[in-house]
């Protein structure tokens, strides 16, 4: 089948696609080099909705060359150039497209086309160069990898290779190319390691260190900058040289380094870092057709896997659902906020304040009992910003103003007088929340909105005492608050739409994913964690051995084994919150009496790393008393799946939140749990364990499931 025929079979597939285009223009390069062909890629859309390559779009693709090819063998160009619309280059495939193919040889289909499309860029009789002049990801890094050079502008914000943490593989040449162009090390960095680190991107000053592009250019002037020196190139007065790629034995071992990367990320739980690493390895022989072969399989066999179809309906949730949260208020009612205010001046609370002041750049003052607390406080703000400084993420005079927003004040009435919204972050202890608000309440202006960073406690309870519960609201953080998007947004019974819609269009402000909760123990992700936990922690009290039990999930290869996941949450927070869940459910949550005499005795963890490896730590071991029935790994499994599908099927009975999909994004985006499972309720879905325990699945019949 030639390529116009697999475009045409694919577009058939597509009809709905958003086509771009390959616009050809002509131009005279400076210094008499000669003329030539710039192609812009461009969907004819805004800057918000970037250029993609479905069928069609290859096509449109495809002609461009077909007219640049006549062009070079008469003789009428010196060059062909590629470049994107303003801020964008291209993005790659058209995920929508994916989402349709059925059978694998359309799969194979569309993998061929891409492939066959792109090269003829490096088939061509004359020079090609990708001006990298804005985001590029996945195909668009790609169609750049075919050229003979390539320039980026210092402004691009967002260039990566983001397949694997989809559950794909760089297909249309970047697994196969890219480590022949920079050598396997830096290639699994960008293809495996920075993938799947939640999708990590470069900026364009580090494409360049990386040697992808060979030139780089400030944006304001990057086209004509670009063609400066593809002239340069194209007369020789500038010669690109490039290191020679060992091909030997460090070949070999940085493939074994990507194999360590993925298993610490996934842990064998998802396919796609594994069969992308195998086609780098398979690359060191430099036959590149062999390679691209490599591609199309790899492509056809992950896009008919369930593990793709989860990676893309947690891409959706992240992409779509979560700029529309459910539930949220009409946003006209929302008021402005002009000053914040936070309660204490602890780590969580500092966090806070260095957000709202980065966002909103909004006077944010701090209080707490003493002043040494508050000055510690200001001054881990004013650090931060300092490290920012020193990092070139910020100038001079912004490091400047974010500091004098930041300031602090024993005296709550003359710093909140005049706030519009108040977060506490205080001691997670119901009398002591309601007496800050009770104290806020006599110092705060009618409208302002007092919002509680509480993770588990009841924002009704809270209120309860004030004389305006309508005005308090749940604004549940995650740590670390700099990184972790989720923000649970709790409305109690008495919560206003004014206050809501205000709290949304803050968390909008701050950058964070918002997600409505109703006003139930521990909210989402605390209490799907907690049952997680605490049946895991159950088996051990049982008398399962912790490392048996901790290393049970690994299959789901989520971003952290429970054991390690308690020592991040801390064991005291851990009991704190199981204790509160086991007053609400009972029946469902237990307090380990192991944990409490490990929060007795001050362990932070349940394992050390004295002897260089991790153990279970001696103390900790004479600290337990458990009981003798010893589970295997696959019963634990069974066990702590069963729980979260009976737990999530409670809270959606109860609604928690409005479906399944936010239980996901909240797991997602709050505790880092893989795209590659969805969330949760796909990968429970697929693996049978919704319906064995709830008699039926959580999604609809072709969401994120496997093609039939």
């Amino acid at each position: 089948m030639t390529t116009t025929e697999l475009l045409q079979r694919a577009a058939e597939l597509f009809p709905d696609e958003v086509v771009t285009s390959a616009h050809v223009r002509h131009l005279d390069l400076p210094g008499q080099a000669g003329r030539f062909a710039l192609i812009t890629l461009d969907n004819g859309l805004d800057h918000t909705k970037p250029s993609t390559f479905g069928p069609a779009s290859l096509a449109r693709l495809s002609e461009a060359l077909d007219q640049v090819e006549r062009e070079a063998a008469a003789g009428g160009i010196v060059g062909v150039g590629v470049t994107g619309k303003p801020f964008i280059f291209a993005v790659g495939a058209d995920l929508k497209g994916v989402e349709v193919l059925k059978e694998r040889g359309d799969a194979v289909a569309i993998g061929r086309s891409g492939h066959e499309v792109f090269k003829r860029l490096a088939a061509l009789p004359v020079p090609t160069f990708a001006f990298y002049n804005g985001a590029a990801m996945g195909g668009g890094v790609e169609i750049g990898l075919h050229c003979t050079y390539r320039t980026v502008s210092s402004g691009v914000p967002a260039f990566s290779l983001p397949e694997c943490f989809l559950g794909l593989v760089p297909g249309w040449g970047g697994c196969t190319l890219l480590p022949n162009l920079i050598g396997p090390q830096k290639a699994i960095q960008v293809v495996i390691e920075n993938s799947l680190s939640q999708n990590r991107q470069l900026k364009g000053t580090q494409v360049y260190e990386l040697g992808i592009a060979d030139a780089l250019f400030e944006p304001a002037d990057f086209l004509a900058q670009s063609l400066r020196w593809a002239a340069s190139v194209l007369t020789g007065e500038t010669v690109v040289e490039r290191p020679e790629i060992d091909r030997g034995e460090s070949w070999d071992q940085a493939v074994a380094h990507g194999r360590l990367i993925a298993d610490s990320k996934v842990h064998g739980a998802a396919p796609a870092p594994y069969r992308a690493l195998d086609i780098i390895a398979g690359a060191k022989d430099g036959d590149l057709q062999k390679g691209f072969d490599a591609e199309d399989e790899a492509l056809a066999d992950l896009i008919m896997s369930g593990e793709l179809r989860s990676g893309l309906y947690a891409f959706n949730l992240v992409q779509k659902r979560a700029k529309r949260p459910v539930g949220a208020p009409d946003k006209s009612l929302a008021r402005p906020v002009t000053k914040v205010g936070v309660v204490g001046a602890g780590l969580m609370a500092s966090q806070l304040a260095l957000l709202f002041a980065r966002r909103l750049e909004v006077p944010v003052v701090l209080t707490d009992i003493d002043q040494e607390r508050i000055d510690k406080g200001v001054g881990y703000v004013h650090g931060e910003i300092d490290k920012l400084l020193d990092k070139g993420r910020i100038g001079g005079d912004k490091a400047n103003r974010l500091k004098a927003l930041v300031t602090g004040s024993l005296d709550k009435g003359a710093a909140f007088g005049d706030a519009d919204f108040v977060i506490e972050a205080v001691f997670e202890e119901m009398g002591v929340k309601q007496n800050v608000f009770a104290e806020l309440e006599a110092v705060v202006s009618p409208e302002a909105v007092l919002a509680t960073n509480t993770s588990s406690l009841s924002v009704t309870e809270m209120a309860s005492k004030l004389q305006h519960p309508e005005r308090v609201v749940g604004f549940h953080f995650f740590n670390p608050v700099a990184v972790l998007p989720l923000l649970e947004i709790v409305r109690g019974e008495k919560t206003d739409d004014a206050s809501l819609a205000t709290a949304f269009a803050t968390a909008r402000k701050l950058k964070k994913t918002a997600v409505l909760v109703k006003d139930a123990p521990a909210f989402v992700v605390n209490r799907v964690l907690t049952r997680f936990l605490g049946t895991v922690l159950g088996t051990i009290d049982e008398g399962t051995p912790i490392e048996v039990a901790d290393r049970a999930l690994e299959p789901l290869g989520l971003p952290m084994s429970p054991i390690v996941l308690l020592e991040l949450v801390g064991p005291a927070v851990a009991h704190h919150v199981a204790s509160t869940l086991h007053t609400a459910f009972p029946d469902r949550f237990g307090v380990s009496e192991n944990l409490g005499r490990v929060v007795e005795a001050g362990k932070r963890s349940l394992y050390t790393w004295a002897s260089g490896s991790q153990q279970v730590d001696p103390e900790v071991a004479a600290l337990f008393q458990v009981g003798s029935t010893v589970l295997t790994e696959e019963q634990v499994r069974d066990r702590a799946l069963d729980a979260i599908a009976e737990e999530i099927h409670l809270m959606l009975e109860e609604g928690v939140v409005a479906e399944a999909q936010d239980v996901d994004l909240c797991l997602i985006t709050g505790a880092g749990w893989p795209f590659h499972l969805g969330g949760i309720t796909p990968y429970l879905d697929r693996e049978g364990v919704s319906q064995r325990v709830n008699g039926k699945p959580f999604l609809a019949p072709g969401v994120a499931s496997v093609p039939a």
